[in-house]
């Protein structure tokens, strides 16, 4: 049994190795499949012309032989006329440009052939000049991963910031009102159906189903729906409206009863069979519901309770979302919680989007860069700090 890697091990510019699969490979495979260190391996297929011919490099991760799949290309340098650093940056260049892209064919699952990545010409500077170009990005990339690094651990603590206050909040409700199982509040609660849908939106006059994506903590996004096709007729009575309170009852681990009221809305957007949606009692806010369903007690709950066959898909019961534990404050406490807590998420989120975007412009910048260089755009000497917009 040898490790092997396969197009789900390569990301843009590095290697996933938390999940390597083995397989037998004959000593003859082996010779002609092993991997040796410098070698950059290209995603060969996809069902996204975007994603098409993402690369990363080989640099002897794992002790022994590992080998790749056919679902990867191997680029192996010659050492006489090209270094390997430079290679693995021009393989990340041609990602970058679309000029992958543009040499993959298929219809639905789009595909790179050996034959057609050989054929492509590369301007293959000096070797020298090559290792110089390969060391100023090496300097470059790694300046930039940091930055991205610190923004990403800035992004993790406003959101437990947020995760904090909102649960300190509920603990005082909890504390003050005591609490009892939403089933309490419940007059009715159904989900939809899922027919067979287009895999594109509806327009803004047609008919949609509604995705699980459609549901985020606390946010309603309707844009994500898949098109009722003509000639199926639409079930009218699962057609949201402004106010309904919506619950995915399946989705990964991490959203599974991810909870949110629908806003002021388009006509004709239908329940799927994964989204339960919940008709509540007069003394109860359904966005106190969504913001109670945010804290931790119920993300633990949804976690303990979720099942199903796949980890990347599971789901809750009816049951299981009755007995979530919401604080019995008055009506006016709860809309008082609710307008604390959107306040303190107006603030987070502006801060939010700011450093989104500077994570937006870090990545433009790696792709502008390592384009710019392996093409001979720049003078890498003079080019630290450069503004590549």
């Amino acid at each position: 049994m040898v490790k092997y890697l396969r197009a789900a091990n390569v990301k843009d510019g590095e290697l996933d190795l938390t999940d390597v699969m083995s397989m037998n490979f004959t000593p003859g495979e082996r010779k002609i499949f092993a991997l040796q260190p410098g070698d950059v391996l290209v995603t060969e297929g996809s069902g996204s012309l975007a994603s098409v011919g993402a690369s990363a490099m080989w640099q002897g991760e794992f002790d022994g032989p590992v080998c790749f799949q056919n679902t990867l290309l191997r680029l192996r340098p010659r050492i006489d006329i090209t270094d390997g650093r430079f290679l693995g940056w021009w393989a990340r260049s041609a990602f970058y440009s679309g000029m992958f892209a543009s040499l993959a064919g298929g219809a639905n699952i789009y595909h790179l052939s050996a034959e057609r990545v050989r054929a492509m010409r590369i301007d293959l500077p000096p070797l020298e000049e090559q290792r110089r170009i390969a060391d100023f990005l090496d300097a470059e990339m790694g300046r930039i991963d940091r930055l991205g690094f610190l923004q990403r651990a800035a992004l993790r603590l406003l959101n437990e910031r947020s995760t904090v206050l909102l649960d300190l909040k509920l603990e005082q409700h909890t504390v003050r009102f005591g609490v009892v199982p939403l089933r309490r509040f419940i007059v009715a609660m159904g989900q939809g159906t899922s027919p067979q849908c287009d895999a594109v939106p509806a327009g803004d006059d047609e008919w949609g189903v509604l995705k699980v994506s459609c549901l985020r903590f606390g946010e309603f996004f309707p844009s994500e729906n898949k098109r009722l096709p003509n000639g199926v007729i639409p079930e009218t009575a699962h057609e949201v409206r402004e106010g309904d309170l919506l619950i995915t009852r399946a989705n990964t681990p991490a959203l599974v009863g991810a909870t949110a009221v629908v806003p002021e809305v388009r006509r004709k957007l239908l329940l799927s069979d994964k989204i339960f949606r919940v008709c509540l009692a007069s003394g109860i806010d359904p966005h106190y519901v969504a913001a109670v369903a945010r804290g931790s007690r119920v993300r633990s709950m949804c976690s303990a309770v979720s099942n199903g066959a796949s980890q990347s898909m599971v789901n809750i019961r009816f049951e299981e979302v009755k007995e979530w534990p919401i604080p019995k404050a008055s009506l006016g406490e709860q809309r008082r919680l609710v307008s604390d807590v959107t306040e303190s998420q107006d603030k987070t989120g502006r801060l939010r989007t700011a450093i989104e975007r500077q994570l937006e412009l870090l990545a433009e910048r790696r792709q502008a860069l390592i384009t710019a260089a392996v093409t001979g755009q720049i003078d890498i000497t003079t080019a630290r700090g450069v503004d590549m917009s």
